[in-house]
């Protein structure tokens, strides 16, 4: 009973606080909605191609190409594609390499050429890619007609052979990509999970600081319940900031949090025990003043390495800053939520969780192993 009376004695002097209103709130709001509409254009997710001439050289010394050809003509003359046949005074790289025409193909006895112009490197990749996926089928047209002839001709006709096989896409939910706002919402969030370790480093120091530690310890209610009730306050206005940013910036800012909100909560969670963990075990080690400055360097390290403030891409070789990031607590809940959300693999969020949490036991049990040795709080 003491326990939850201490407890809720902090939710109170907490939310009167107009540190946490201001540091833990509002700030990263306004932090989220800047950045996320600054660098909005960052994240776009798609490029315009738009239509594709390519110019074609036909010296008629090859019939099967070229019939094969126009029937690969024909069927993606609907995709952005125009293949426009060379007049006999025109030279094909030349009026490449003006600019007139996007790309060079050649038919001849030889088989097919490719010359692109490189202006443009996704048109260049487009045309590449569909040249490759027509010469293979070409090829293996070729190879049915050797060993059964007469029979390649019902594969060659227009109506068999089908857009989709010059272009395939595999992706992982296409049509939901991280925005700007959805990056930072997650970012400015799993940031301010980790700050929950300034607010815990004034638990006791300031209790000591304003005259009260004395009285506290003095009362008949044992230190393990004061530690016990002043974390668990802690941890449960801590947890009520980050479910507000959570459910302001998905109303307010229509930012995405997929359909796994508990796992994202049990990875935002475990961040918060461990932040509290570690400003209340760096409170009994430093004074004050010192606590508060390693801990907002460390915090804004940990953000800086951790994308709090530009995305870091989870899979990216990012040689020396790629160690120094994996060592940030934010970096993981970011990677580990962002599979969650856009890939639905819940899994990751179990050994984020237990690396957390193990570290919040260890830095708790230190904690109370000094309190326990001090005289009094």
């Amino acid at each position: 009973m003491n326990t939850l009376s201490i407890a809720l004695k902090e939710l109170k002097r907490e939310t009167r606080n107009r540190w946490t209103l201001v540091f833990m709130l509002a700030f990263p709001i306004v932090l989220m909605l800047i950045l996320g509409t600054a660098l909005s254009n960052a994240f776009g997710g798609t490029a315009q191609v738009g239509d594709i001439r390519v110019l074609v050289r036909d010296s008629g010394e090859n019939p099967a190409l070229t019939e094969a050809f126009g029937v690969f003509a024909k069927e993606t003359s609907g995709m952005g594609l125009s293949f426009e046949p060379l007049p006999t005074e025109m030279d094909g790289r030349s009026e490449v390499e003006k600019g007139h025409y996007d790309e060079f193909v050649e038919l001849g006895s030889h088989g097919m050429s490719l010359y692109l112009s490189g202006r443009n490197a996704i048109q260049s990749n487009v045309v590449q890619g569909m040249m490759a996926a027509f010469a293979e089928q070409y090829n293996a047209i070729l190879a049915i007609e050797k060993n059964a002839p007469g029979k390649a001709a019902a594969t060659m006709a227009a109506g068999s052979v089908k857009t989709r096989d010059y272009i395939k896409e595999t992706s992982i939910m296409a049509d939901r990509q991280p925005g700007s706002l959805d990056y930072y919402a997650l970012a400015m969030t799993s940031m301010i999970a980790l700050w929950s370790s300034i607010s815990a480093s004034r638990l006791i120091s300031g209790e000591i600081r304003q005259g009260t530690g004395t009285r506290l310890a003095a009362s008949p209610v044992g230190k393990g319940e004061i530690f016990a009730g002043k974390v668990l306050g802690n941890l449960v206005i801590n947890m009520l900031c980050v479910l507000i940013l959570i459910l302001f910036s998905k109303y307010a800012f229509q930012a995405y949090w997929g359909e796994h909100l508990a796992a994202v909560l049990a990875v935002l969670g475990s961040e918060v025990v461990m932040g509290v963990s570690l400003g209340l075990a760096v409170s009994y080690v430093l004074k004050d003043a010192a606590t508060q400055g390693l801990l907002m360097i460390l915090t804004q390290v940990a953000s800086f390495f951790g994308g709090a403030y530009f995305p870091m891409g989870a899979d990216e070789d990012l040689g020396v800053i790629g160690y120094a990031a994996n060592l940030s607590p934010i970096r993981w809940a970011n990677v580990a939520i962002t599979r969650i959300i856009y890939n639905d693999q819940v899994s990751v969020m179990w050994p984020v969780v237990a690396l957390n949490l193990s570290i919040a036991v260890a830095l708790l049990a230190a904690a109370a192993w000094m309190m326990r040795r001090k005289e009094g709080l």
